[in-house]
């Protein structure tokens, strides 16, 4: 009885890059992990101060403000991007010229750079000369996203379910463009209604792509920088200061390296641990 025997130097191709990214991974995640645990006063002298920042920043109020906001932001951004990126993908054509026509116009948005998306809803938004801002205020309504809260949580959200429910919508669309044909044909033929073909096969056929959507929306939305910072600058007042602005004000506005560093090793950590309680939700059943 012969054994098969595996061939383990196909490893050695992906050796390279496995290097190249720990290499850039680790050291500037050990730089940060040393800066959160001591304090200098300049002329690269440092002192060690233990886990000092880290209970500073737990204690914050600053911070807990912020990962308040952080929270109801990427929520907010969760409930409206993932159900409407799927109604829109389930409304795409399967076939025909209008299948390439709709995906370049959903992969559009995804093609703008961060701060060319910030400029263009600044102007777009601006409550005198744009677009945005000039009808809803002609239209009767209060608007000016420079000066009022609500209207600067209206503009952010706008233009982040404007940029990236795009990247539902392909995710989606790929998932549903890859159910055999033999299912709807068996739908058809126990007649089957639309909103059953949704729920009982189109649905539990894409929760594995629907999966990574939200994951890499919850990430993307939650370590959100450029665009309300160009937008809103973190205004009016700090109404739109996310962690990640808060970080950066911290970091190099203030230059207070301790607190920063060990904010950012808790904003990751909180990173991590939801992504592995989404990824456990909903996968929880799957081995079923």
């Amino acid at each position: 009885m012969s054994r098969k025997t595996t061939n383990q130097k196909a490893w050695l191709f992906v050796l390279p890059v496995v290097v190249l990214v720990a290499f850039n991974a680790l050291i500037p995640l050990m730089t940060v992990v040393n800066y959160s645990v001591q304090e200098t006063f300049g002329n690269n002298v440092f002192f060690f101060e233990g886990v000092k920042w880290f209970e500073e920043v737990l204690h914050s109020e600053r911070f807990h403000a912020s990962l308040l906001r952080q929270l109801t932001f990427t929520s907010i951004i969760l409930i409206i991007e993932i159900p409407l990126g799927v109604a829109i993908a389930l409304t795409m054509p399967r076939k025909g010229p209008w299948v390439s026509v709709c995906l370049v116009l959903m992969a559009l948005p995804l093609l703008i750079p961060w701060n060319v998306v910030g400029a263009m809803w600044n102007i777009f938004a601006l409550p005198d000369i744009g677009l945005l801002g000039k009808t809803l205020n002609s239209m009767g309504f209060d608007y000016d996203y420079t000066q009022q809260p609500l209207s600067a949580w209206f503009t952010v959200i706008l233009m982040d379910v404007w940029h990236w429910t795009s990247l539902v919508v392909l995710l989606a669309y790929a998932g549903v463009s890859s159910i055999p044909e033999a299912y709807y044909q068996a739908a058809k033929i126990d007649g089957a209604s639309s909103w059953a073909i949704i729920r009982y096969i189109e649905l539990p056929k894409m929760k594995r792509v629907l999966t990574i959507a939200i994951l890499l929306r919850f990430m993307d939305s939650f370590m959100i920088y450029t665009e309300p910072f160009v937008l809103t600058g973190g205004g009016p007042g700090n109404t739109t200061t996310f962690l990640s602005i808060d970080l950066v004000k911290i970091a190099l506005g203030q230059f207070d390296l301790g607190p920063a560093a060990a904010m950012s090793l808790i904003y990751f950590m909180i990173i991590l641990l939801l992504c592995w309680l989404f990824y456990t939700l909903m996968m929880k059943d799957e081995e079923k």
